[in-house]
């Protein structure tokens, strides 16, 4: 309960229950709603905590499965919060523009990727050096664009499992492609806002920057949590594998020892009786040499 009501206390200091002014309202967002003070809504902090501590639990399971989980804020309070949260857990990102259709046309998306990844190797290799310089300052402009919008998700082989939003309402577009694919959603939802669009909705300020960065760390935290226990297991699993490896080594070099030993004394026991035949055989040979003259 202790740990509830520090991190009620951090997401108060945090701005997070300051809502829109009443008029800019989605009635959808009443049970989150605590009071309204001089026209703007306040948030009801209990209900963030609960839904945080929710998305939070689940994310972290889908970080530990091993899928991605991709962090969406283009508003520019949110961009450089989100780029660092998701390069700190290694997860693809957005924040400059959304591309429509980067997860329905993904393929698409894909090629581009491809391409940009293609000049970094020319203007690496030197390949580009054989151009004009019109061509590679042309080349490196295209190469920046790409970047700019593909950076985030240049690794990214796959369509993510999760999308976690910054501010719903702003990435729509992200939101109804994730919808469209089925894709768990989870975001930041402010008072004029539909709760119900996101799978996992933590009512919060999606426009305080101390606001986006409470919530976002607290949820790239639980992130890392997930990854760090999938690479504890991962690591139990080779110990495991190791020391069965050795057993069945130690095993088979015994059963080679005995084997070997088998054979030796198998040999000491056929040349030991052919000794004795030969001997037979010397007196035998001796008494009838003299018959012979």
């Amino acid at each position: 309960m202790e740990s509830n009501t520090s991190l009620q206390q951090q997401l108060l200091e945090a701005g997070v229950h300051f809502g829109h002014l009443r008029k800019k309202w989605n009635p959808k967002m009443l049970p989150y709603i605590f009071a309204e003070k001089k026209g703007i809504h306040i948030i009801d902090l209990n209900k963030t905590t609960e839904a945080l501590q929710e998305a939070a639990a689940a994310l972290k399971q889908i970080a530990r499965s091993g899928k991605k989980i991709m962090f969406v804020g283009t508003k520019k309070q949110a961009k450089e919060i989100v780029t660092e949260c998701a390069k700190k857990v290694n997860m693809p990102y957005v924040t400059e523009r959304w591309l429509g259709g980067m997860l329905t046309n993904f393929n698409t998306v894909r090629k581009s990727v491809k391409k940009m990844q293609s000049i970094d190797k020319m203007l690496g290799d030197g390949v580009a050096e054989s151009l004009t310089k019109k061509e590679r300052l042309t080349l490196g402009r295209d190469r920046d664009k790409m970047e700019k919008v593909l950076g985030g998700i240049a690794q990214l082989g796959r369509v993510p499992a999760a999308l976690f939003i910054v501010d719903i309402g702003h990435e729509h577009i992200a939101l109804a492609e994730a919808k469209r694919l089925g894709i768990t959603t989870f975001g930041m939802v402010d008072t004029n806002c539909d709760p119900n669009k996101v799978d996992f909705a933590i009512p919060a300020n999606d426009d305080a920057t101390k606001s986006i960065a409470i919530i976002t760390q607290y949820i790239t935290a639980a992130i890392a949590e997930g990854l760090a226990e999938r690479q504890a297991a991962k690591d139990e699993e080779a110990e495991t594998e190791a020391t069965d490896d050795e057993k069945e080594k130690k095993a088979a070099r015994l059963l080679a020892e005995a084997e070997a030993e088998a054979g030796r004394g198998g040999g000491r026991t056929r040349s030991g009786s052919g000794g004795q035949q030969q001997k037979r055989r010397v007196p035998g040979g001796a008494s009838r040499r003299p018959a012979g003259r």
